[in-house]
């Protein structure tokens, strides 16, 4: 099996098929971090309306890197925090950090976009915990969180 099957395979086990390993789609682009704060690391981002965003910041012990763009605030987390967790639908999960909007300022001498920076890490780490994400997002959203290990477990 070459490696281009193996990764459409798991794309499609993941329920990302052209979202992981392949182009990006027309209109969609990276969120690049700022350049003091980039890394080879992978990461994913997790975006609520700008106007949730103060509520959510105020209820996290630390956030990682908070970027705005488009509308939205977006939370840099570590890869595949998506598995086992069910973002409450105001929450967008970007996989690869891949986004839908226009494109953001043009800046440096690459042309590269560098969106907003709503809050910048003090200890340098980029990534926010993503489960201490969720449930802030969750209380922004006024929903309860929800895991998928839930379903189907008898109710007292």
């Amino acid at each position: 099996m070459t490696y281009a099957f193996a990764g459409a395979l798991t794309g499609l086990v993941r329920g990302r098929f052209g979202r992981h390993g392949f182009r990006p789609a027309f209109g969609r682009h990276r969120l690049q971090l700022p350049s003091a704060l980039r890394t080879d690391r992978a990461y994913d981002a997790v975006g609520i309306a700008e106007r949730h965003g103060p509520g959510v910041m105020d209820l996290l012990p630390r956030a990682g890197c908070v970027l705005a763009r488009a509308g939205r605030w977006w939370w840099i987390v570590p890869p595949q925090s998506d598995i086992g967790v069910n973002w409450p639908a105001p929450a967008v999960y970007a996989v690869g950090a891949m986004v839908t909007g226009p494109p953001g300022r043009r800046t440096g001498p690459t042309g590269s976009e560098e969106p907003g920076v709503v809050h910048w890490p003090g200890d340098g780490e980029p990534y926010t915990h993503p489960l201490l994400l969720h449930i802030a997002v969750c209380a922004a959203a006024g929903v309860s969180p929800a895991w998928p290990c839930d379903e189907g477990l008898p109710r007292s």
